[in-house]
């Protein structure tokens, strides 16, 4: 019984306690030991039921790469294979993670191949090739001597060899001194002329020394390479097929002779720079490159400056090839595809992370190549071209521009490659440019020729209209040209005229009609005026409603019920549509496709539809010929209306394109007019600008350097280093032939001789710059006063003056009797004046310039004052006094007052020197002026290819500077992880770092973080006040915060942008229409939270969501798990219903 006591007393208490029995403390160990070594979900990489031990594992080690490989060797003539031979393998154990090279293996990361990776390295560019040897160290840190890498004539290398060095032609010396010398004193000019006569009395020849006018730099006759070949398409192309049997793609039509140079220099795999007008058929040539990388089973990559262009080539392509990917944004279809469409953006992305597509690459197409002079993005096209490797050729497509060959000679010169320019002015469809001034009973039937199609203006039409408008004027407004032409006019008299040009138009069959309108505004304001107007028959209405339904068929229920959609649907059955920014880009494609079709007669459109879409109209009408343009209005330029202009005609279809401008409160200037249609087009411009996300990308490879990157920008292209290191090899040369200079006893001091000298010719023009530039100096020069004279026919001459103009002086000299001078040429002005009689003088000198008087004696008025000059220069051999620009001229500015005891100080200097008693005096200096002017020389054009010469080195400093304060990288230039984050980003890039480093998005809920980061997209200015939460008010005060931070450091380091406008650039308008889309509500409930136009909010919401992957990609690579999911929710929100409709042209 005792031994079941216990078991029952523990029963008995258990059921008497309300909760059971009281805890009790287990053996810590025996849990521990069960929780987290027994327990395999702890633990999940351990396999606890069997650990084999491999003792053996610990001595395994992965084999090395083979540095040796096989290599066969056959016969030349037969290809018999005689036998095997071992060589040896370089570039052993490179990877895409330290080497530029083509020959590193392949990523074995299928998820990177495409747009490559910001851990690899780009390949290399061709650019990047040559400059290896420039900023290597000669000395180890830490040791006192080191390698000497100078060439010792042991080794050259094979380089081309010029004609001028075969034909034994040498650069002839640069800058003359002596002649040059400016306002100098007189008696230390009489040093250099005594020295001077020395040389000639000894037989020197004084112009080998530098003393006369030398050659200039590219005044030789070396001839220099051209990179630029402009083809000559007037010239018959007769043996075209003979030449191309089997030709890669094969057209329906006969080619125009621009196209088929253009496929002669393809099928050569030559770079190719294409310039012709709008629907001239240039993308023939982007075709037939296509066609030829498949044929050769390589790849090409076609770009184009925007989205909706690259979804347009996508289809047709597809259409073409077959073989065709699209890469976006937002959309990635057909990766592997052989030929893929993308935009610049997308491209230099792949060059600088190393996709592998690259590998592969044999064209790069560059459509609409004039967008180079976009201020914003233009600097992308630059940084591509750089970038692209050696074997790859670019094919470049651009409306006619005038600089072209300058554009391809730069492409070439830093390519290494020829680029055949292939530029056309004939248009396939000539063009009608007439004037159409109102709606009266006379007039609304009547356009007024201005241009006709060979391109003669015709006056006649200008003054035709100008009557034709007087008729509907008042007494009281009747003027002449343009005095109205600026006044605005009412909506009630715009659509008169509309409706009144519309019908003329569409009685004459002379639509579809693409009207150009520079505001959206005004777009849907013209649009929705002509309610009345019905263009469009039963077929074709009931053709555009089976259109425009099964468009929108992929569309929710409520985004079929916009508000704009309704709209566009009722102006489309009407055959009436708008075409800008502001409309959903569903809709802008369904336009697009309809109007291609002829089902739009009347498209109000702003520029953005003429760049690059082919779709030609019959008739273009301009509203007006003023544009805002972001900082004023302003007329079209010549390129601008061209482009528009060419949408007119449609090739096959009409004899002429015709295009009418509006005149609708008056005609326009005819100057502005003539300037608009027969002015120039805007010449290609550099826009290259330094961004963060370039200076990070290029420092992140020790390979390359920013300066290369500056140096071979098209703002650069004027330096031609390579023949600036030619006079550099020649100049060093003469140098080292020159006799050595005799510094030795009373010529000691010599070179601070010339230094002295230097200086004080310089001190002294600058000062006489500063008198001839003021009030005081000009009024010196009167009448009769006498000047010092110095230039080409004149040195050191005494002058006195006839007659004074605003730049040029006429005066007699002592050794030509009259002579037109310059400012510059008067050296400097005397105290001395003369009586002289100028008009006698004058009249004197110009008839004795006629053939028959020419030997005739000079008059008595002429005698007279070079006898009195003469007299005045015996009377003063040390020099005629000169006016005191302080006390006699009465300048008191700084720079003059130094300037003048600077230049009394070095002139009393001069007298204490010893070589000036030397007997060899003259002699010894001349040795010194000619080895310093060609080291002056030498010393120019080394600067000229430092890159201390570069225009945006100081920039790139201050931005060093900035990212250095933001620990970016480091004093060294590595770039650190903040610097490796910032990569990630493509614009922004500073402000999104420091967000994510502050944890700024942390606390913030995906929806909170996708509306606080839409200020990086929304770039509008918008007049209604978002409503937004606590929290995110919080996260944009946050924002503003760290942008103020920046924006002030950049400041403090020297960069223009002040804090205001680098703050003032993020706008929260679209925060809460982000905010409320991202918590699901519909589109059309959003649409009613803000003035912004639909297309807008569309845009940038598709924009915020490549930020967000961006972000999401940057807290990848910091180890922030947490905020790269929310990210990727955020991302998810957004991507619904119309924003992310598919496009119609992918699918």
């Amino acid at each position: 019984m005792s031994y079941y006591l216990p078991y029952v007393f523990l029963s008995f208490v258990y059921l008497q306690l309300p909760h059971g029995l009281p805890p009790t403390s287990v053996d810590l160990e025996t849990e521990v030991e069960k929780r987290f070594l027994r327990d395999p979900a702890w633990l999940p990489i351990h396999d606890t039921d069997a650990r084999d031990v491999h003792v053996d594992s610990l001595l395994h080690c992965s084999s090395s790469p083979l540095h040796s490989g096989i290599s066969v060797v056959r016969d030349p003539t037969t290809g018999m294979l005689l036998d095997f031979t071992e060589v040896l393998l370089g570039d052993t154990g490179i990877s895409a993670k330290n080497s530029m090279s083509l020959q590193r293996p392949p990523n074995p990361n299928p998820s990177e191949s495409l747009r490559g990776s910001n851990t690899n390295y780009p390949f290399l560019p061709v650019t990047y090739i040559f400059p290896f040897t420039s900023g290597l160290l000669t000395v180890p840190p830490g040791l006192k001597v080191g390698m000497d890498f100078s060439d010792k004539g042991l080794w050259t290398p094979a380089r081309r060899i010029s004609h001028s060095k075969i034909m034994g032609i040498n650069m002839e010396l640069v800058s003359p001194l002596l002649l040059s010398t400016g306002c100098w004193n007189i008696a230390v000019e009489t040093c250099f002329h005594s020295a001077t006569r020395a040389l000639v009395r000894s037989g020197t020849d004084v112009g080998r020394l530098g003393l006369a006018r030398t050659t200039k730099p590219g005044e030789g006759h070396e001839v220099k390479k051209r990179w630029a070949i402009p083809v000559d398409i007037t010239s018959p192309c007769d043996d075209f097929y003979k030449r191309i049997p089997n030709p890669a793609f094969k057209y329906p039509f006969e080619l125009d002779m621009f196209q088929k140079q253009a496929v002669l220099r393809l099928e050569a795999h030559e770079s190719v720079f294409v310039a012709a007008h709008t629907s001239a058929g240039k993308t023939v040539v982007a075709e037939y490159a296509i066609a030829l990388s498949q044929k050769h089973m390589t790849r090409t990559i076609y770009t184009s400056p925007i989205k909706a262009l690259s979804n347009q080539k996508f289809r047709d392509f597809k259409t073409t090839f077959g073989d065709v990917g699209l890469l976006t944004g937002d959309v990635q279809l057909s990766p592997e595809a052989s030929c893929l469409i993308m935009t610049t953006e997308i491209l230099r992305s792949m060059l600088y992370n190393g996709s592998e597509v690259i590998r592969d690459l044999e064209w790069v197409i560059f459509d609409e190549v004039h967008y180079i002079n976009d201020a914003e993005r233009g600097v992308v096209w630059e940084e591509v071209l750089i970038m692209l490797p050696d074997h790859v050729s670019i094919i470049l497509l651009s409306a006619t521009v005038p600089n072209a060959v300058e554009f391809s000679e730069w492409i070439g010169r830093i390519k290494k490659k020829h680029i055949y320019v292939i530029s056309t002015a004939k248009r396939p469809v000539p063009l009608e440019h007439y004037l159409y001034t109102g709606n009266s009973t006379k007039t609304q039937k009547e356009m007024f020729l201005l241009l006709d199609p060979t391109g003669n203006f015709q006056t006649k039409g200008y003054y035709s209209a100008i009557d034709a408008k007087k008729e509907r004027t008042s007494k009281h407004a009747q003027s002449f040209g343009t005095k109205n032409a600026s006044q605005k006019t009412t909506p009630n008299q715009d659509r008169a005229v509309w409706l009144s040009l519309l019908h003329f138009l569409s009685q004459r069959q002379q639509t579809p009609v693409v009207a150009f309108t520079f505001s959206r505004t005004r777009c849907d304001d013209n649009a929705r005026s002509l309610a009345s107007m019905d263009l469009t028959s039963s077929v074709e209405k009931s053709e555009i409603h089976s259109f425009f339904q099964k468009s929108l068929s992929r569309l929710r229920g409520g985004d079929r019920q916009l508000p704009q959609i309704l709209l566009m649907r009722d102006l489309l059955k009407r055959g009436i549509a708008v075409h800008h920014s502001g409309i959903l880009p569903i809709l802008k494609e369904v336009i697009e496709m309809l109007f291609s079709r002829g089902l739009v007669k009347v498209l109000f459109a702003t520029e953005t539809f003429a760049m690059g879409v082919n779709m030609p109209a019959r008739t273009v009408v301009f509203d007006s010929i003023r544009k805002h343009d972001g900082t004023g209005f302003r007329n079209l330029l010549p390129g601008e209306y061209i482009q528009m202009a060419g949408r007119a005609g449609r090739r096959g279809l009409d004899a002429t394109g015709t295009v009418i401008i509006l005149c609708k409160s008056g005609v326009h200037d005819m100057g502005d007019l003539h300037v608009m249609m027969l002015g120039k087009p805007t010449v290609l411009q550099s826009q290259f600008r330094l961004t963060y996300t370039m200076i990070l990308n290029l420092l992140r490879v020790e390979a390359l350097r920013v300066t290369d990157m500056m140096r071979r920008s098209f703002s650069e292209s004027h330096r031609d280093t390579q023949a600036h290191e030619q006079q550099i090899g020649q100049l060093k040369q003469t140098l080292s032939s020159l006799p050595p200079l005799d510094t030795e006893g009373q010529l000691s001091d010599l070179l601070p001789y010339y230094y002295t000298v230097t200086e004080l010719r310089i001190t002294a023009e600058a000062l006489q710059c500063a008198v001839l530039g003021s009030v005081n100096g000009l009024k010196a020069l009167s009448v009769g006063r006498v000047v010092v004279v110095n230039n080409k026919q004149h040195f050191n001459a005494l002058g006195v003056l006839l007659q004074v103009c605003v730049c040029v002086c006429v005066c007699v000299c002592l050794s030509v009797p009259t002579y037109k001078l310059k400012l510059q040429d008067v050296s400097a002005i005397t105290v001395k004046t003369l009586k002289v009689i100028p008009d006698r003088i004058i009249d004197n000198y110009n008839k004795r310039q006629q053939p028959r008087f020419r030997l005739d004696p000079p008059g008595q008025a002429i005698s007279t004052a070079t006898q009195e000059l003469l007299r005045l220069a015996e009377a003063n051999p040390g020099g005629v006094v000169t006016l005191d620009a302080v006390n006699d001229l009465q300048l008191k500015s700084v720079d003059v007052v130094e300037g003048t005891m600077r230049l009394r100080l070095l002139q009393d200097s001069l007298k204490d020197f010893n070589c000036i008693h030397s007997p060899t005096f003259s002699e010894q200096f001349l040795r010194v002026q000619e080895r310093m002017s060609v080291q002056e020389e030498l010393d120019k054009l080394l600067f000229l290819i430092s890159d201390q010469s570069l225009s945006l080195l100081p920039e790139y400093h201050q931005r060093i500077k900035v990212l250095q304060s933001l620990q970016y990288v480091d004093s060294s230039g590595a770039v650190q992880l903040k610097g490796r984050v910032a990569c990630q980003i493509s614009s922004h890039e500073l402000l999104l770092t420091e967000l994510l480093f502050e944890n700024a998005l942390s606390p913030l809920a995906p929806e909170e973080s996708a509306a606080l980061l839409s200020c990086l997209v929304f770039q509008q200015k918008t007049q209604v006040e978002p409503h937004i939460t606590n929290t995110l008010q919080e996260g944009i005060e946050r924002v503003l915060a760290v942008a103020q931070r920046i924006g002030e450091l950049q400041s403090d380091c020297g960069i223009t942008q002040t804090a205001e406008e680098f703050v003032g650039q993020f706008k929260f308008g679209l925060t809460e229409v982000v905010y409320c889309w991202a918590r699901g509500m519909p589109f059309a409930e959003i649409a009613q939270l803000t003035d912004v136009q639909e297309g807008t909010v569309v845009r940038c919401i598709q924009r915020l969501d490549e930020v967000l992957k961006e972000v999401r990609q940057a807290a990848r690579i910091v180890g922030d798990s947490v905020l790269g999911s929310k990210m990727e929710k955020a991302s998810l929100a957004i991507r619904r219903d119309i924003v992310f409709t598919a496009s119609l042209y992918t699918h």
